[in-house]
């Protein structure tokens, strides 16, 4: 595996159950939004390195804590309106 991998790998395995499969979520997110025309995404969702997207993680690590999250139809919801639009 590499070694940027193995770290990612390594941040998750080492959430609760319960944080991970959200953290995996958002890692989903990202990489839908990575893969779509950049110019349609919004700024914050974009990643382009690898110190990007461990404070992206951390910031959605203390979102969660905070019990600042949506609901995955209202992150659907919003995919939806990035993409058609």
């Amino acid at each position: 595996m590499l070694t940027q991998k193995q770290e990612l790998y390594n941040v998750i395995e080492s959430l609760p159950e319960e944080l991970s499969g959200k953290i995996i979520d958002y890692v989903e997110y990202v990489k839908f939004s990575y893969v779509m025309d950049r110019s349609n995404a919004p700024a914050d969702l974009v990643v382009t390195s690898k110190e990007e997207l461990i404070k992206k993680l951390e910031e959605g690590e203390r979102d969660i804590e905070n019990g600042n999250v949506c609901s995955l139809a209202e992150l659907y919801a919003e995919l939806d309106e990035i993409v058609t639009s």
